[in-house]
């Protein structure tokens, strides 16, 4: 517990691109004296502590975090580029590139330019250090069949070299920081040995390997950012203030609560307020998810980024830009990011543990027969260098990257790709799974359910209202102009056509006015008998939006509309069922909509959800279960961070997909369990290369020491578990995530032929 002389402190951290370095981060600056309540946000680039001035000042936490190869700066000042140019180039952090700051202003109070971007992946030193090791390893193999052995020798070495120092640079670093064991100085280690034992071809690929790694963490990290970045540009940069009876234009983030703004067809609103005149249908898909316009009047309340349809709106300010709905939206994707613990890397785990353990116990056998039993150094030093070769972490550390690596082409190659190793695992373990409804669940579009005639034929009701809606922007509209053309009818020619804001629409076809509205325009025409008031109220108890056709103020027929579930969504939810997982849908919509939606698939849900009521939603259920949320709009956004593994949609909006852990190309709503079959046979693949590259070792540490095997077999023994590993992994190409049959048993693989069906690889 802090005393009265801790305040918070907060700074931005630059050059972490994964969750080891926020890890290491957090390990820099908690041994300090004083130093409570770390909080290191990797997507925010944040550091946030308690600290006790009287006993560490915040220099020395800034001195802390630059010793291990980060840049920091206070909050709201303009960032640092990470020293020693290991992590990223100049350039990598150029002025105009800032994050939104959630109090809406940059440090001198100018907006950021749009069109800032960040390095391409080849720009920063991490691109130029793969691209160069990769250039001198190839080089190196080609020397091998024109030059003598010695070149291509060095030429190995080189390539080693080149692509170790700054890995090495890191372990030492990490190594004052009382963080000796880390991921690079067992790459250090393990490279450096390779090199005094004579290998070094296969230290120059470890390296390569373990560099390209590095690399696409980088860039998935800056992409990430860049997508939270993008969600502030959802509210327009200026507003139409009413003043003094006129309007004029002034910076949306400049808006006071009480003034009251003009929204014209067409606009983004450009705060939260409340309407004071004018009725409209506003699309709030942005914010809520919902796929029909909803009809705002004076009262209604209407958010920041949603877009005004149909007519101008008078709104009054209710909440200042920095507590607006998008910027909330930020503040919940990044404060989820922040509250889900980083999943530590296997290797750097067992790193702690194996490395120390491998290392001494080749300078035990390198020293102690010759000193305590007079024993010969040179054969005792050969045994240590057989032992430390054997214990090069070679085979461990790609046998985890090669079954991931596998697991990340089968999954593209089916449509299902996932942010890197940590997102498999997280996935591998999921016991629930929730659904966002439109856009996920459902097609995202309305269409065209029923249609009944009270005068005419079927044909004759859709072309008169194709023709009053031709060329509509009107989601309902659109939909009963393509009912219209999937049943081949031809729009009946129209004059005069006008918008009725929040009611519908009408135009003069053959003389005759036609409108095509919502049922309360049947109403105040006095069309609303107590049959079609029957016949409607049946409707929409199953969920479904009815329009209703009028000839001079006559009911012609109804037209119902839904956003229908996807064809494989039933399906998807017994498979989950099937594998022991459970499902709920979690939408923004009306409780009878989702009443309907979710009857028909067999699966719980949750209605009217605004996107931090599905943020408590989904930490309501990781209380006690692993949660994987399938979403696809902004609004889903901080859900998806939430959740223990976030899904996007490949429809869906570039926030979501790149806010989410993983994305679903395809829009196939079976690919959800599919997704986890190969993330559970990934997991499965690895704990076998584990076991693999762990059982050979030890059967060879033993006899090294005991003097049964020499250096070749030593070095045929590590060579031997590479290739066993990576032809392991190698299975997984083969895998079908889309067989219902992959896996029986939702905690395991397949135990049978019987089972494993057609897929080879089914592990």
């Amino acid at each position: 517990m802090a005393d009265g002389s801790s305040e918070q402190r907060e700074w931005r951290v630059t050059g972490m691109d994964c969750g080891s370095c926020a890890a290491k981060v957090r390990g820099a600056v908690e041994r300090l004296p004083g130093v409570e309540s770390v909080d290191v946000a990797l997507m925010a680039e944040r550091l946030r502590l308690t600290l006790d001035e009287t006993q560490t000042s915040p220099e020395r936490i800034e001195m802390a975090v630059r010793g291990v190869g980060f840049g920091i700066v206070p909050k709201g000042a303009k960032p640092e580029k990470p020293k020693g140019g290991f992590v990223l180039p100049d350039g990598a952090f150029p002025e105009a590139v800032e994050p939104p700051d959630t109090d809406g202003a940059t440090e001198d109070g100018a907006e950021p330019p749009e069109d800032a971007t960040a390095p391409s992946w080849y720009q920063t030193s991490k691109g130029r250090l793969v691209i160069g090791t990769g250039a001198l390893l190839a080089t190196a193999w080609a020397s091998r069949l024109v030059f003598p052995a010695e070149i291509a020798h060095w030429a190995f070495v080189l390539a080693t070299l080149v692509g170790i120092v700054p890995v090495a640079q890191r372990a030492f670093a990490m190594a004052r920081a009382q963080m000796p064991f880390t991921i690079e100085m067992l790459m250090t280690i393990a490279a450096g040995g390779a090199l005094v034992i004579g290998e070094p071809e296969e230290a120059a690929l470890v390296v390569f390997l373990f560099a390209v790694g590095e690399l696409l963490e980088g860039v998935s990290a800056g992409k990430a950012r860049d997508s939270i970045r993008a969600l502030s540009k959802l509210v327009p940069k200026t507003a139409r203030l009413e003043v003094g009876g006129k309007t004029r234009e002034v910076a949306a983030e400049k808006l006071q609560v009480g003034q009251v703004v003009q929204v014209r067809p067409g606009d983004r609103v450009p705060c939260d307020g409340e309407v004071i005149d004018g009725t409209s249908g506003v699309d709030e898909s942005p914010v809520t998810g919902e796929s029909v316009p909803s009809l705002k009047e004076p009262g209604a309340e209407v958010f920041a980024g949603s877009i005004n349809a149909e007519a101008l709106l008078r709104v009054r300010v209710l909440r200042s830009a920095e507590d607006n709905t998008i910027a909330r939206i930020v503040r919940l994707v990044e404060e989820a990011e922040s509250a889900r613990a980083p999943t530590e890397r296997f290797i750097d785990r067992f790193s702690r543990v194996y490395m120390p353990a491998v290392v001494g116990a080749a300078v035990l056998v390198a020293i102690v027969p010759p000193l305590a039993f007079g024993l010969a150094w040179g054969e005792w030093v050969y045994r240590a260098l057989a032992l430390l070769l054997i214990g090069c972490p070679c085979a461990l550390v790609i046998s985890v990257p090669a079954s991931i690596t596998s697991a990340l082409s089968t999954g593209a190659r089916n449509g299902l790709l996932m942010k890197g190793g940590a997102v498999i695992e997280a996935a591998a373990r999921t016991t629930h799974v929730a659904f966002d409804k439109t856009g996920t669940l459902t097609h995202g579009k309305p269409r065209v359910t029923d249609v009944l005639v009270l005068s005419g034929s079927e044909d004759d009701l859709m072309a008169l209202a194709a023709g009053v809606e031709n060329g509509a922007s009107h989601p309902l509209g659109q939909a009963i102009c393509a009912e219209a053309e999937r049943r081949g009818v031809d729009a009946a020619a129209a004059t005069g056509g006008r918008a009725l804001p929040g009611k519908g629409a009408e135009a003069s076809i053959d003389g005759v006015t036609v409108s095509v509205g919502s049922p309360r325009l049947a109403n105040e025409r006095g069309a609303l008998t107590d049959d079609l008031r029957t016949r409607v109220a049946a409707l929409e108890a199953e969920g479904k939006t009815v329009v209703i056709v009028l000839c001079e103020d006559v009911p012609q027929g109804l037209i119902a509309l839904r956003d229908e579930p996807r064809a494989d969504a039933a399906d998807a939810v017994a498979q989950l069922r099937g594998l022991g997982i459970s499902s709920v849908m979690l939408t923004g919509d009306n409780p009878r909509t989702a009443q309907a939606i979710a009857g028909g698939l067999g699966i719980e849900h949750r209605a009217e959800l605004m996107p931090e009521d599905k943020v408590t939603a989904i930490r309501d259920l990781t209380t006690g279960a692993r949660v994987m949320m399938i979403g696809d709009g902004i609004n889903d956004a901080p859900a998806l961070a939430a959740a223990h593994v976030g899904v996007a949609m490949g429809s869906g909006t570039d926030v979501a997909l790149e806010t989410a852990d993983a994305a679903i190309l395809r829009n196939r709503v079976a690919d959800v369990p599919g997704k986890i079959r190969l993330a559970r046979a990934t997991m499965s693949n690895i704990r076998q290369n584990i076991a693999i590259a762990l059982g050979l070792k030890a059967v060879f540490l033993v006899t090294t020491v005991l003097g049964m095997t020499g250096l070749w077999i030593a070095i045929l023994a590590d060579t031997g578990a590479t290739v066993l590993v990576t032809m392991n992994a190698l299975r997984l190409l083969f895998f079908q995530p889309s067989d219902a049959r992959a896996m029986a048993d939702p905690s395991a693989g397949p135990t049978s032929d019987a089972e494993r069906g057609s897929a080879p690889a089914t592990i």
